[in-house]
């Protein structure tokens, strides 16, 4: 096996632990799934994988050194993540409640908006970038190939894309949206609660 490979496996498996481990990230596919439609969490999943992607390139490109050379630009960067998730939270908190979810699609958060939403909730936390950039240190050699400089982007594109995907399709089924039906208030206030927090974290961090 050659070097080259070696580091794709170890990248791969980090993005894949990276994007497994609780977060905003994993929250929000998980309540669209139950709460919309699996289209909808899909669209989720493929913002999320593109927000990886878009963490990956920057990561590539150095943002890890500009953001040491100009703490100001990090701390604004954390300060917006922060405020987005707090906002998301006070979506869940406001959100009307229910006694059954539209399966008509008349109320299915539409594609566009889920994916927009899927990346700005990835690109939410600016240390994602870091963790990326050391991530590649650790595993490549100074001496990148060109040809990294798409296949790491679109791996990490894919692998949150799989990864997210399986996630809305083990939620969207009937069993976890009628545990959400029953107990939406509960599940929203918990939601939001854990969003919140998770903004509140990175404001303070």
């Amino acid at each position: 096996m050659t070097e080259s490979m070696i580091a794709l496996l170890a990248i791969g498996a980090a993005i894949l632990f990276g994007a497994m481990s609780p977060g905003a990230s994993f929250l929000l596919v998980a309540r669209t799934a139950m709460s919309s439609s699996r289209r909808a969490a899909f669209s989720v999943a493929a913002g999320m994988g593109f927000g990886a992607l878009i963490f990956a390139v920057i990561a590539l490109a150095g943002l890890h050194a500009l953001l040491t050379l100009v703490p100001s630009l990090y701390t604004g960067l954390k300060i917006a993540g922060g405020c987005y998730l707090l906002w998301l939270a006070l979506k869940m908190f406001r959100r009307p409640s229910q006694r059954h979810i539209d399966t008509t699609g008349a109320g299915e958060m539409g594609a566009l908006k889920a994916f927009a939403t899927g990346v700005m909730t990835q690109i939410s936390n600016p240390q994602t970038a870091l963790v990326f950039a050391g991530i590649f240190s650790a595993a490549l050699t100074s001496h990148i190939q060109p040809a990294m400089y798409i296949i790491l982007p679109l791996m990490a594109f894919i692998i949150d894309l799989i990864w997210y995907s399986l996630v809305a399709v083990l939620l969207s089924t009937d069993g976890p949206r009628q545990a959400y039906v029953k107990y939406r208030k509960l599940i929203d206030k918990l939601s939001g609660g854990v969003m919140a927090w998770l903004g509140i974290r990175l404001l303070l961090k």
